[in-house]
């Protein structure tokens, strides 16, 4: 799975960009050194050159950015404002003060570039460990292959400390795999012979072999790639307003500064007023707060398209959940076994399971799973009909048994009215699912199953409305009783019930046209909650499972199979914007009361310009606040 073209020249671009910022602010540095030993020396004059070749070296190379800038991106960028400290300082003779504002400007984007590389770690890490080969079992043999040939139904080898290249199911008696990576779990999680391993995952035991579900391309970790190559080249909304305000910056500098050469008829305290108005602050800080938050997001297991998202997260004020598989496990299980005879609870159990265990229907699974845990012992169907959705029929040790719904097991023969009686026995409207099962044309029991909450579900819209979100409402395809059930468990405001993909679209298209309710999250897991995904303010998909195609279609991706972290994601986001616009509004704040100062004749460009350095570096460490808890 190599990187794509566009992440990884942004990736080269970025490293260049640093190491270019390094060598500047190398240069600036050995070059006020000098001139300073130069003047103890008694060498004014020599040191002084120093500095003014150092300043006309440093004013050359940010002349040639401020250019493409005005070519490229069409319009005069903030570093103008330090090119005309730096001419204006050696037009007035302060050659010491525009060494410093280089040093300056060169040390605040080795600084962002370290802070961002810092900030960026988790994903990048998640780019750099996707694997590029696989081990292919070929007619007994080992053949590495590109990942991009191994294709569903393949047999990998996954050897000790490997990263497992593809979905799919463990094919030898066990594999202990570590997912501390996309789920932030630190111990490993044993997976015996048929279970499912997710991509992405590394070996932390014995080599083990891998069944693959589906091509690497397709897989989940893939998808997650390519989501964190999308987040590497996105720009948040709040970082291009940061751009438009920081041009508006240059003008109001330009005024000041000629302001205070006007009253004072004093050249320097214009380029006092120059030197501390470099914006950097609202530069440095939007971009290293919000990539902060994206990447402390990954390391909660959640990985997010870009910093626009993190800037929704701290933004939203609606969320809207699916039901089966987000809010509740997505697995039905046994909750009781109504018996109607003489068969015992077991034995209903056992006959209904054999038939089942031939069908493909969730479920079935269900009951397949309920009897292997009951250590039930199941034999072998005869003579199976199906009916796709309604039941199964089929002999079992000579007996007829038929499990499905009322419908089916009237057209199977049995008496409606004994049917119906069955089906109100259990109480039905408590929102469960019923299995009616029929033995030698008698209802003989009804068997209920129930989806449960997922166990870290209970709190999620407590915490929620602690991190401000106004409305949490219930979108599902279910019946009305089971999801309104869910609603009053988990104390959600609204419940729409029974809605095909096209009714999801309909409610979140409507809840975006209301501005109290904007912007709009919407949380799911399938396939059908794609749409959705995609139409939402934001979408985020629980691809713990390897949701592919909601996955590919969301702005987010919950990697560790824990609905809690959407609120960890929503108090992320938050927590990042919220320090993204502190460091603006303190750095700024600080800046212009410099320029007052300087203004007044108080501040002369050097000390003008190393005050300035010491705001840039609080800024940005601010701004790294964003990556702790």
């Amino acid at each position: 799975m190599p990187a794509a073209d566009p992440a990884s020249a942004q990736r080269i671009i970025r490293s260049l960009i640093a190491s270019r910022a390094r060598i500047l602010a190398t240069v600036a540095v050995v070059a006020i050194a000098t001139g300073f030993a130069l003047h103890v020396a008694g060498h004014e004059d020599a040191g002084t050159q120093v500095w003014r070749v150092a300043v006309a070296l440093l004013a050359a190379d940010l002349a040639g950015e401020v250019l493409r800038t005005i070519i490229v991106d069409r319009h005069l960028g903030v570093d103008t404002i330090a090119l005309v400290a730096m001419v204006g300082a050696l037009a007035l003779g302060e050659e010491l003060a525009g060494a410093v504002v280089g040093l300056m400007f060169s040390g605040g984007a080795a600084l962002e570039a370290a802070a961002s590389t810092r900030a960026r770690r988790e994903l990048t890490q998640l780019v750099e460990r996707a694997p590029h080969s696989a081990q292919l079992r070929v007619g007994g043999e080992l053949r590495e292959v590109p990942i991009d040939q191994v294709a569903a139904g393949d047999i990998v080898l996954v050897r000790t400390g490997e990263v497992v290249p593809v979905d799919g199911t463990v094919a030898t008696d066990e594999a202990v795999v570590d997912t501390s990576t996309l789920s932030g779990e630190p111990l490993p999680v044993t997976l015996r012979s048929g279970m499912e391993v997710m991509s992405g995952t590394a070996n932390a035991g014995a080599p083990f072999d891998v069944r693959a579900h589906r091509p690497a391309a397709d897989s989940a970790y893939a998808a997650l790639v390519r989501l964190v190559e999308q987040a590497e080249a996105q720009r948040a909304p709040f970082m291009r307003l940061a751009d438009r305000y920081a041009g508006i910056f240059l003008p109001v500098t330009l005024l000041v500064a000629g302001i205070a050469w006007a009253l004072s008829g004093d050249a320097v305290r214009a380029l006092a007023v120059v030197v501390v108005a470099t914006p950097c602050p609202l530069i440095l800080a939007a971009p290293i707060a919000l990539v902060s938050g994206l990447s402390r997001a990954a390391r909660l297991g959640v990985i997010v398209k870009g910093a626009g998202v993190i800037e929704t997260l701290g933004e939203a004020r609606t969320v809207l959940f699916d039901k089966t598989g987000t809010l509740t496990v997505g697995t039905p299980d046994v909750q009781e076994i109504v018996t109607l005879g003489d068969v015992s609870r077991p034995e209903v159990l056992r006959l209904a399971a054999s038939v089942d265990r031939l069908s493909a229907h969730l479920l079935g699974e269900s009951l397949v799973r309920a009897a292997r845990e009951a250590d039930v012992a199941l034999s072998a169907p005869t003579d199976v009909q199906e009916a796709p959705g309604q039941g199964i029929a089929g002999t079992v040790d000579g007996r007829r048994v038929a499990v499905g719904s009322r419908a089916f097991l009237r057209s199977e023969g049995y008496d409606a009215d004994a049917v119906a009686a069955a089906y109100l026995a259990t109480g039905h409207g408590s929102g469960e699912a019923h299995i009616l099962v029929g033995i030698d044309g008698v209802p003989a029991g009804v068997i209920v199953l129930a989806d449960e909450l997922r166990p870290d579900a209970d709190r999620i819209v407590e915490r929620l409305r602690a991190e401000g979100i106004r409305h949490v409402a219930l979108v599902t395809g279910d019946r009305a009783s089971v999801a309104e059930r869910v609603g009053r468990q988990l104390g959600i405001d609204r419940v729409y019930a029974e809605q095909s993909p096209q009714d999801k679209l309909a409610v979140v298209r409507a809840l975006r046209e209301d501005a109290a309710c904007r912007p709009v999250i919407m949380v799911g897991d399938g396939v059908n909650d794609a749409p959705a995904l995609a139409i939402a303010d934001l979408g985020i998909a629980m691809g713990a499972a390897g949701a592919t195609v909601s996955s590919e279609t969301a702005d987010a991706v919950v990697t560790v199979d824990r609905i809690d972290r959407v609120a960890d994601a929503v108090h992320v986001g938050r927590r990042a914007l919220y320090i993204a616009r502190q460091s603006v509004l303190v750095g700024m704040g600080l800046s212009m009361i410099a320029m007052g100062f300087a203004a007044a004749g108080y501040l002369p460009p050097v000390a003008g310009a190393l005050l300035q350095e010491v705001i840039d570096l609080s800024v940005i460490l601010n701004a790294l606040r964003a990556l702790r808890g």
